[in-house]
């Protein structure tokens, strides 16, 4: 690899902010992704992310960096959680982790930042960094220092857990939390079954084909309650089973994964999540996402055509202004020679943003999108090392009236940040443009 790639490959997909530039292409810092930031009430950036060699690899840990000046400058990344020397080969992982701020929580006014990660304990029931603990740590100086005590919560069994009440669910929690029009902390999440129950493992298949289903944690007085030893966590639904939507692959076995979930101004909450089918599916919540309807395809309007996206994290922010962002891969799974939804070494690039609109008075499919646009791309290059050439996967939003911006890895290695100005969303706002129909893709075409 020449000198001159080792310099500028960041600069593909042109972006605006340079977060994080690993060093090298090999060894503990080489692969970064699942880059979570929020805006903390003094206005600080804080971003976390998951950091090793590669992904899950033995030494995979949670990072923090902090910017002062929105995004232009960062402090080097310091390590939050991650195995220690003493812990046995494979296990300590400390994984996809996600931020929670709780303004004037404090007895001087000043608010705290929770983060809560995955903390493997040296047990495997769907892949390392899926199994373990729902912990945490604090920080009430903005970031500065961290909690030296750390606070476990729990998540409350279902059908497709493991039999011993002991054993740590699998788990992961992809996006930032949402506050619900209830003032509840909802934090939705993959849940991978037990190996007891779908024993995929022996049928070679990979995290994206295991049978999964959709849950929520709800964080009951995560705002209100100083002492993190009284802290209540709930799980939702209360029922055997969460959002299930079938794989075509496998009747009668569930993958539903990687759950982001937004409010309606009717205050009904929307959630959108991958699927095998090549398209994204949705469900509407009536009650703050203590019960969810049957999910179905999320279409570019009510009857439109579906909107396509491989097994790839597909994330739906709700803007400052009121509209809608929706990140996705605009393929079903074929893209760049892709051949299958989970071909995610070909099909997960460009990637595309779309505007939604509400409908007013569309009870079924509440929102409308825009024509897609690309966003960036990797021009299917691989960064040495990565073994990848997926764009913006695990990314996240800063929206809050005084700009707009995406943070993204790039290539699961690069850690970048782009704006996104309302100029450059109206060629994907349906206000101003209306989507080209195409023949609508099914099931039965995916399987073929």
């Amino acid at each position: 690899m020449n000198e001159l790639f080792l310099e500028n490959e960041w600069e593909r997909t042109e972006p605006d902010l340079l977060a994080h530039i690993p060093q090298d292409f090999a060894g503990p810092g080489a692969c970064n992704q699942h880059f979570l930031v929020v805006k903390t009430p003094p206005g600080s950036f804080l971003g976390f992310w998951t950091q090793s060699t590669f992904e899950n690899a033995g030494d995979q840990r949670v990072v923090f960096s902090r910017s002062l000046d929105r995004g232009v400058t960062w402090s080097e990344p310091q390590v939050i959680d991650g195995p220690q020397p003493d812990d046995a080969l494979g296990t300590g992982l400390a994984s996809w982790g996600f931020p929670i701020v709780a303004p004037n929580l404090l007895a001087d006014g000043g608010h705290r930042v929770y983060y809560i990660y995955n903390k493997n304990v040296g047990v495997d029931d769907a892949r390392e960094d899926t199994t373990g603990l729902v912990r945490c740590r604090f920080s009430d100086d903005d970031g500065l220092t961290w909690s030296d005590a750390t606070y476990d919560f729990p998540i409350a069994p279902s059908a497709i857990s493991h039999p011993d009440p002991k054993a740590p669910p699998s788990w992961i929690v992809y996006q930032n939390v949402f506050v619900t029009p209830e003032n509840y902390v909802l934090a939705p999440f993959t849940r991978w079954a037990s190996h007891t129950y779908d024993p995929a493992v022996e049928l070679s298949l990979n995290l994206l084909e295991h049978w999964s289903e959709i849950f929520f944690l709800r964080f009951e007085n995560i705002l209100s309650e100083r002492d993190p030893n009284k802290l209540l966590v709930t799980t939702w639904p209360k029922a055997p089973h969460g959002i299930q939507v079938e794989n075509p692959y496998r009747p009668g076995v569930s993958v539903a994964q990687e759950p982001t979930v937004q409010a309606l101004s009717d205050g009904r909450l929307i959630c959108v999540f991958r699927t095998l089918t090549g398209a994204n599916f949705y469900a509407l919540s009536e009650d703050d996402g203590r019960s969810w309807d049957k999910p179905r395809v999320l279409r570019y309007e009510p009857g439109g055509n579906p909107v396509l996206n491989p097994m790839s994290p597909s994330p739906l922010y709700r803007l400052h202004d009121g509209r809608y962002l929706l990140l996705f891969y605009n393929n079903d799974g074929t893209a760049n020679g892709g051949k299958s939804p989970i071909d995610s070494k070909h099909n997960r690039y460009p990637v595309w943003l779309t505007v939604g609109r509400e409908i007013a008075g569309e009870q079924d499919h509440p929102l409308r999108f825009g024509p897609p646009k690309i966003f960036a791309t990797s021009n299917g290059v691989l960064v040495p090392g990565t073994g990848g050439t997926q764009v913006a996967v695990y990314p996240s939003l800063v929206d809050d009236g005084e700009g707009r911006i995406l943070f993204y890895p790039d290539r699961k290695h690069y850690l970048l940040g782009k704006y996104i100005t309302d100029e450059w969303l109206r060629d994907c706002d349906p206000a101003y443009t209306s989507v080209r129909m195409r023949p609508p893709i099914t099931v039965d075409a995916l399987k073929g």
